[in-house]
């Protein structure tokens, strides 16, 4: 689904202010789950996750479900250049981001995650 990305899909995805919160807070974390995202943004869960479908659907995100929780990451496919867009953005606008990396930071019962690996082929 990443190979459709084209400069005006990613851009159009990202025309939000709470959508480009989201992937720079994922870009930095590597994986969040709704209720992380919540937190930080300091918005509601049916706006945060609206939103997360948005991106899931532009293929910038994908997610997987562990129990109770749905966490999302950067989709596995994305170009090199949406990976360096979102990185360079991230580095340079470390202040702008700061308010929402403190609310996260400070989100007491953060769930746990359970790695994601292969599992022993020994058996």
């Amino acid at each position: 689904m990443a190979d459709h990305l084209t400069p005006t899909t990613v851009f159009k995805c990202l025309a939000d202010d709470n959508r480009v919160r989201m992937m720079l807070l994922i870009t930095r974390e590597g994986e969040l789950c709704v209720c992380e995202l919540t937190c930080a943004l300091n918005e509601s869960q049916p706006k945060v996750s609206r939103h997360l479908a948005q991106l899931r659907t532009c293929g910038l995100l994908s997610d997987r479900r562990q129990g109770q929780w749905v966490y999302y990451r950067l989709h596995p496919n994305l170009p090199d250049w949406v990976l360096q867009v979102l990185t360079v953005v991230l580095e340079t606008n470390k202040h702008w981001l700061s308010p929402d990396a403190k609310r996260l930071q400070a989100m007491g019962d953060r769930p746990e995650r359970v790695a994601i690996c292969c599992e022993s082929k020994i058996a």
